[in-house]
């Protein structure tokens, strides 16, 4: 950990907490005693006003009118992003994430409901396999340096690729590379699990002046509103991804579904995945596209 992250998640410490000893900061930043004296010395120059208990039960405080005019963080939102994080915790680079869960946990106070929001995620075994390459990707995003890999795209493409990176990002249920594409010389995007041989270089680079703008190369896929006829027993699914505006009554046993979908494979995919629960009615030449994508899959097994 970089003193400065250490210096101000002393701060935040101290902020909820009465009094914490050395030892217990030696502890949880896996340092010495001796460094904390000196990042206390540290935040003291900086007129952080920190003072020291001796005795037994000593250690270091915050001036109380300190807490009072500098907390921008509650209780509860803090208690949030402990939710938030708690359950993300196999979904992000476990060994960072727990070291934030220890901090939060210390500034949370002990009077305060605990788990009244639990998120639960599948620990896809692939997701440990990758977590090696993101932490790569991790490293070098912040020490500036370049990326080459060999890259397969969706379909099926091969190419060797050296990129600037800047941002590791999550869109369920993957995780994907953004960076300039010193290739095809603009800011790309590349899904991490279809990157292998990847190569953390020597060589570093200085940010481009344009600006990476998060998310301005994100692929936008051609869509296209269809009307299919559903069963109740797939009904939430529907409601959780398009709101309940998107169902209407049809008959006894059934709902009329509208749905936007990628004019694509992808679309056919997500539509195929809900098998006779899920009939398409609309529009007519939709239809006809996807009964030939089934027809294909039969043919398969044929």
């Amino acid at each position: 950990m970089e003193k400065v992250e250490r210096l101000l998640s002393i701060i935040m410490i101290l902020l909820k907490k009465e009094i914490v000893s050395a030892k217990e900061f030696s502890q949880l930043f896996g340092v010495s005693k001796r460094t904390i004296l000196r990042d206390m010395e540290a935040l003291s120059l900086a007129q952080i006003p920190i003072y020291a208990v001796h005795g037994i039960h000593g250690g270091y405080g915050i001036m109380n009118e300190y807490k009072v005019d500098k907390r921008l963080l509650s209780n509860t939102d803090l208690e949030n992003i402990l939710t938030a994080l708690g359950g993300l915790e196999r979904l992000l680079l476990s060994e960072e994430v727990e070291v934030t869960l220890r901090k939060i946990e210390a500034m949370v106070s002990g009077s305060s409901p605990k788990e009244s929001v639990r998120l639960f995620l599948y620990d896809w075994e692939g997701r440990s396999e990758l977590r090696q390459t993101l932490k790569e990707c991790q490293e070098a995003i912040a020490e500036r340096r370049l990326i080459s890999f060999d890259y397969m795209d969706k379909n099926g493409t091969a190419t060797k690729r050296t990129i600037e990176p800047y941002q590791l990002h999550f869109s369920e249920p993957s995780w994907y590379l953004r960076g300039f594409c010193l290739h095809r010389m603009s800011y790309r995007t590349f899904k991490i699990a279809r990157i292998d041989h990847l190569t953390v270089e020597d060589i570093t680079f200085t940010a481009r002046e344009d600006g990476f703008e998060p998310g301005e190369d994100r692929y936008q896929p051609e869509l296209v509103t269809v009307r299919a006829l559903i069963s109740p027993s797939i009904k939430d699914h529907f409601i959780e991804r398009y709101g309940r505006k998107s169902l209407e009554p049809y008959d006894a046993e059934r709902f009329l579904a509208t749905l936007c979908v990628p004019q694509n494979g992808i679309g056919f995919q997500f539509l195929a995945g809900f098998g006779t629960n899920l009939q398409v009615v609309e529009p007519k030449l939709y239809v006809e596209e996807f009964r030939e994508y089934l027809v294909q899959m039969v043919d398969k097994y044929s």
